[in-house]
C-alpha cells in the first residue's frame, strides 16, 4: 500500500500536469495563447458530440481545473491570490466555454479565438473584478470562464444576426 506522502506526490504531479496543460504553461512568453491554440482539437472534437456530452466534458475540465490549480498553488507555496502564468488550464476551460454550442467553422473559430484572447489579456469589467477579487483555484479559473462566456455571447449574437 503506498504511503500518504507518495500518494500526495502523485496527486501533486497530476495536478501540475493538468494545471499547466501538459507543461505548455512553462513557455516563457505566450503560454496562454499556446494553451488556447492547443485547445482547438478539443473544440473540434466536441463539435461532433451531442451538446449535453460536450457540456458535461466542459464542466469536467472546469472542475478538475479548479482543483488542480488549488493543489498547484498549495504545493508551490504561492499565495492563493496569485495566478502564476504557468497555470493555463483556465485558458483551456475558458476557450471551451467560448466555443460551446457554436457550430464549427473556421470563421467562428478565428473570431472566437481572437476575441477570447483579447478579453483574457485586457480583462475589461467584470473580468478584471473577478481576476482581482476571487482567490485560489477558483480565482485562477473564473476570469477566463467569464471571458469565455462573454465571447460565447458575442459569437451567438453573430450567428443570430448571420454575421458568422
Amino acid at each position: 500500500m503506498p504511503s500518504l506522502k507518495l500518494t500526495s506526490q502523485i496527486v501533486q504531479k497530476i495536478a501540475t500536469v493538468w494545471a499547466t496543460f501538459f507543461y505548455s504553461g512553462y513557455l516563457p512568453k505566450g503560454s496562454g495563447t499556446l494553451a488556447t491554440f492547443l485547445t482547438i482539437p478539443l473544440v473540434y472534437g466536441l463539435s461532433y458530440v451531442p451538446d449535453l456530452v460536450g457540456i458535461v466534458a466542459i464542466l469536467l475540465v472546469i472542475t478538475t481545473g479548479i482543483f488542480s490549480c488549488e493543489i498547484y498553488l498549495q504545493n508551490a507555496s504561492k499565495e492563493s491570490s496569485q495566478d502564476p502564468s504557468e497555470l493555463v488550464i483556465d485558458e483551456v476551460a475558458g476557450f471551451l466555454v467560448a466555443m460551446a454550442l457554436v457550430p464549427w467553422s473556421v470563421k467562428s473559430l478565428i473570431v472566437g479565438f481572437v476575441l477570447f484572447r483579447l478579453l483574457d489579456i485586457f480583462k475589461p469589467f467584470p473580468i478584471s473584478y473577478l481576476d482581482q477579487n476571487v482567490k485560489g483555484g477558483l480565482g485562477v479559473m473564473v476570469d477566463d470562464l467569464a471571458a469565455g462566456f462573454i465571447t460565447s455571447l458575442v459569437l451567438q449574437a453573430g450567428l443570430y444576426f448571420q454575421l458568422l
